[in-house]
C-alpha cells in the first residue's frame, strides 16, 4: 500500500532565521496521523539563513541523520567532532542511552543552507555515541540509487537499525524503481524537480508513504533529486522510546 503526500499538506514552520517542513509530529507540531513510518520517526526539510546556528542540544537513543541539499553545513558535537560539508554529504550521529549533544550551523554568512534531518529509532541500546560523515558527489548519485546509509557491512554509513537510505539525481527522461517487501515501510521525498511516482504527477516537496509489499517507480520529466528511506514496520522499542 502506498499514499501520496502533496507539499501543501506538510506542516510548515517559520522561525524567522529558519524555515522548515516537518513531515511528522515534531516540536510544537502534533498530529496523531503523522507519527512517522515504522522506525522512521522524524523527517524535517530545514533551511537556515546565513550565519545562523542551532546551538548545542542533547539527544539520546536515536539515530540523527543528515543529508545536505544546498549550502555549507557545519557540524560540531560534544564528542569533539566537527567539519564543514557541501551538497551531497551524509552524516550519521548515533546517540547513546546516556546521550550527547550536537549543533548545526550555516558556515556561510551570506548564502542560505538547506539540509534534510531525520531520525530512525535504533534496534538496541548503546552505551557509546558515534559520528560518521562522508562527502558524496553529484556523479555518485546521478541516474542511479546511491545507498548512503545501511546496517553495518553494507554500502554507506552504518546504522543501528535494519534500515537503508538511498539518494538519486535523475536526468530528464530517466527513471528508477525499487521493491519493498512485507514488513517494510518506506518514505520517498522529492527534494527538487518534477516527474511521476508510480504514474502520479509529483513536484518539489511531494512525498510518498509505503507500507508493506509495494513497488516504487520514479520517472523524471526534468532534473530530479530524491531521497528514499526503507525501515522495518515492526521492531522492539528501546530506551526512551519504550514508553511511547
Amino acid at each position: 500500500m502506498w499514499s501520496l503526500r502533496k507539499d501543501q499538506e506538510i506542516y510548515s514552520a517559520d522561525g524567522g532565521w529558519f524555515q522548515a517542513r516537518w513531515h511528522f509530529s515534531f516540536d510544537r507540531y502534533r498530529d496523531e496521523q503523522q507519527m512517522g513510518v515504522g522506525a522512521l520517526r522524524v523527517f524535517n526539510d530545514d533551511r537556515i539563513v546565513g550565519g545562523a546556528v542551532w546551538p548545542m542540544h542533547p539527544h539520546r537513543d536515536i539515530e540523527s541523520l543528515t543529508y545536505v541539499v544546498d549550502g555549507h553545513f557545519e557540524h560540531a558535537d560534544s564528542l569533539g567532532n566537527n567539519g564543514t560539508f557541501e551538497p551531497g554529504a551524509a552524516q550519521v550521529m548515533s546517540f547513546s542511552h546516556a546521550g550527547d549533544e550536537h549543533s548545526e550551523r550555516n558556515a556561510s554568512d551570506t548564502s542560505s543552507l538547506r539540509f534534510i534531518q531525520f531520525w530512525i529509532l535504533p534496534a538496541t541500546l548503546s552505551r557509546t555515541s558515534t559520528v560518521q560523515q562522508h562527502q558524496y558527489t553529484e556523479a555518485d548519485r546521478t541516474d542511479r540509487w546511491l545507498q548512503i546509509m545501511s546496517p553495518p557491512g553494507d554500502d554507506g554509513l552504518d546504522l543501528r537499525q535494519e534500515a537503508r537510505v538511498w539518494v538519486s539525481r535523475l536526468t530528464p527522461g530517466t527513471g528508477l524503481s525499487r521493491r519493498f517487501d512485507d514488513g517494510r515501510g518506506a518514505y520517498a521525498y522529492l527534494i527538487d524537480g518534477g516527474g511521476t511516482l508510480n504514474g502520479e504527477p509529483v513536484g518539489t516537496g511531494d512525498a510518498a508513504k509505503i507500507h508493506g509489499s509495494e513497488d516504487l517507480t520514479v520517472a523524471a520529466d526534468g532534473p530530479m533529486e530524491l531521497i528514499v528511506i526503507d525501515v522495518p514496520l515492526r521492531f522492539p522499542r528501546v530506551g526512551v522510546w519504550a514508553r511511547h
